[in-house]
């Protein structure tokens, strides 16, 4: 490969703008899809804006990216939440979430097979969520989340032959804008969840990035179908927020 290129969605906030910059500090080239433009400006950084919860602007995003670029290398990690108790639950964000990470995933997916498939080589990334194992208020999102991790293993064994891994990082709770929507970094509830994780600390978009870059790395295929949480070791046990 004489040129790393890697497609990473939400790259202009929290977790996916720290992936983004790790990958840039390796010497790729990153095309980043996302609803706003990065604030982050570099040679090597291609900002797309799209809803990736719209299919059709979906589709038209990676056919011209993929027709234009080589991409070897896929991160989604974009996401929204959309809380609300079993009572509260609204079909129409359940539609939007299942767009956004199942849809989106589908669609990203299928637009970069054939650069992967020529070069015998591709990483995929799913960023799912520690809530897939169920969290309070998360209907909509763990459902989505939790489907990703089937989809993950299924093209796993598909695409093994090619030389394209596929694997999934289920972080939480990570500091970012998503985070402090809900629990403000410096409030007592933070620190509440912070003592009650194994490591006594909230995890930052830095974790995540190690991961992803530990999983899209060359000479890591021999990892596959998994799903690494990156949680402090909230999957060990409940967790409330």
């Amino acid at each position: 490969m004489s040129e790393k290129i890697a497609l990473v969605t939400g790259g202009s906030a929290g977790i996916g703008k720290s992936i983004c910059r790790h990958f840039l500090d390796e010497g790729y080239v990153v095309l980043n899809l996302s609803r706003r433009e990065s604030d982050e400006k570099h040679a090597r950084l291609i900002d797309r804006p799209v809803d990736l919860a719209d299919v059709e602007a979906t589709k038209e995003a990676i056919t011209e990216l993929a027709g234009e670029y080589g991409i070897t290398t896929l991160v989604h990690n974009a996401g929204v939440i959309r809380p609300n108790l079993i009572e509260d639950v609204k079909l129409e964000d359940l539609e939007y979430l299942t767009n956004l990470h199942l849809s989106a995933s589908i669609l990203l997916t299928q637009g970069v097979l054939d650069a992967m498939k020529e070069a015998t080589f591709g990483r995929i990334v799913i960023i799912g969520s520690r809530a897939m194992l169920g969290l309070e208020t998360r209907t909509a999102y763990s459902a989505t989340k939790a489907a990703q991790i089937g989809m993950v293993r299924t093209w796993a064994m598909e695409l093994g032959q090619h030389g394209i891994t596929v694997n999934a990082i289920a972080p939480g709770p990570i500091v970012t804008d998503m985070f402090t929507e809900v629990v403000p970094e410096d409030s007592d509830k933070a620190e509440q969840i912070a003592q009650g994780l194994p490591v006594k600390r909230l995890g930052r978009a830095d974790d995540v990035a190690r991961a992803v870059m530990f999983l899209a790395a060359p000479e890591n295929g021999f990892i596959t179908g998994q799903c690494l949480f990156v949680c402090g070791g909230a999957s060990l046990g409940s967790l409330a927020l």
